[in-house]
């Protein structure tokens, strides 16, 4: 096992500034900006959509096999899980440094990737109530996730764009136990709003939910959502590991994964 496969990525202190890890650390969340090119994105979107037609009705079925994931039905949206699996365009979203640094702020550097999925709100579609990512409320040292959103699409306010009640990660509690309905808007939230490209991390125990698209269009995103190490994933690496993935990835991304390198 590599002693330290953050720093075998790059992975450093100093890739965030002191006032993003301020943010990060205050408001429990933080848009690390645009980290995907253009040409990156549309390539990435080409490829969702071959996967969507060639998966078709099972798209998403990796979810729905996991006993680790609360809601792997999300009505109004359309899914996909295991991209690890599904084709080198989603290496950089386990790998990429900066992202990793961030993650490891919030959890630690003794981290792995929990599942890495795609989801696209669709038109008419998409609100989900304010939680976190965790079934019960955490003390402020003792956080378990850590979540990436990466923008396929532009987020703002019509396109069910997330929205993120800032600070909520260090109150110890979850929105029902202060909220009367937390499908309902809250006074403190903000919505997310980047250009397609963009990365935003999420303390998960900040709470947060999808919003409501008023537009034509799915609104993409593509989600590699981390844990400590010592939790279970919500999608079991092992079991869908390929071995053409094992042949493309480094022993540091390797790890990561939660994979053995000899397993």
């Amino acid at each position: 096992m590599i002693q330290d496969p953050l720093s075998q990525l790059g992975v450093h202190a100093d890739l965030l500034t002191d006032s993003e890890k301020d943010f990060l650390r205050t408001q429990g969340y933080l848009n690390l900006g645009k980290l995907l090119s253009d040409e990156t994105v549309e390539i990435l979107r080409n490829k969702i959509e071959e996967l969507l037609q060639q998966e078709g009705d099972r798209a998403g079925i990796e979810l729905e096999e996991s006993p680790n994931i609360r809601h792997p039905k999300d009505p109004g949206s359309v899914r996909l899980g295991d991209l690890v699996n599904k084709g080198p365009e989603f290496d950089c979203f386990y790998t990429q440094p900066k992202v990793l640094a961030a993650i490891s702020f919030v959890l630690g550097n003794s981290f792995k990737l929990s599942s890495l999925n795609f989801r696209a709100a669709l038109p008419g579609a998409g609100l989900q109530k304010l939680h976190a990512d965790w079934p019960e409320a955490v003390k402020s040292d003792d956080f378990k996730v850590c979540n990436s959103i990466w923008l396929l699409d532009d987020f703002h306010a019509e396109n069910g764009a997330t929205r993120v009640v800032p600070g909520t990660h260090l109150k110890s509690k979850l929105p029902q136990d202060e909220m009367e309905n937390p499908m309902d808007a809250h006074p403190d939230e903000i919505i997310i709003q980047a250009p397609a490209g963009s990365v935003v991390i999420f303390n998960s125990h900040t709470w947060h939910g999808g919003t409501t698209n008023r537009t034509s269009v799915p609104r993409r995103a593509i989600h590699s959502y981390f844990c400590r190490r010592d939790q279970v994933q919500q999608i079991n690496q092992a079991q869908y590991f390929r071995e053409a993935t094992r042949n493309r990835i480094s022993p540091a991304a390797l790890q990561l994964l939660g994979i053995s390198e000899h397993s």
